[in-house]
């Protein structure tokens, strides 16, 4: 697993979200987004993780920054997931692995002495011109939305 490191243009995305629309930076040219990805819809971490940043919804908008979740997982999926828990941002649905392979978070995970090959929980935060402006290698998943809050109240 190789991140993208701080200073560098972020990737294009390519994909569509839990409704079936394209999503792209492009669109989001101007505002900040936090960039989160996530191993599995509806699993214990990452609901923990997609619920806080719901919790928290309100207080990125006003900062003006946008939040975006990729998985692996299917726009299906990603549909039941987002109305189970009522999340308010956009799930990219990186079925083909290029979002997750762009941004260097698909790698070797072990779980129960077990290797095998998953996305690795890592979030960026893109800055208003495309730029990668911070990386969170580690992510503890119920604290994690605060933590970038955080970080913005200090550099806004």
């Amino acid at each position: 697993m190789t991140l993208l490191a701080v200073g560098s243009k972020a990737p294009a995305l390519a994909g569509k979200d839990q409704y079936g629309k394209p999503v792209s930076l492009q669109e989001y040219r101007g505002k900040k987004v936090v960039l989160y990805f996530y191993p599995k819809d509806d699993t214990p971490g990452c609901t923990k993780e997609a619920c806080a940043f719901r919790d928290n919804f309100p207080n990125f908008q006003k900062i003006d920054a946008e939040v975006l979740g990729v998985s692996i997982d299917s726009a299906a999926k990603h549909t039941k997931f987002a109305e189970k828990y009522q999340l308010p941002f956009r799930l990219l649905a990186d079925e083909e692995k290029s979002a997750v392979e762009a941004y260097g978070v698909w790698g070797k995970k072990k779980f129960m002495g077990k290797e095998y090959m998953g996305t690795n929980r890592v979030t960026y935060l893109i800055d208003a011109e495309g730029v990668i402006e911070k990386v969170w290698p580690k992510v503890t998943p119920a604290s994690h939305a605060e933590e970038i809050l955080n970080y913005l109240g200090e550099k806004t």
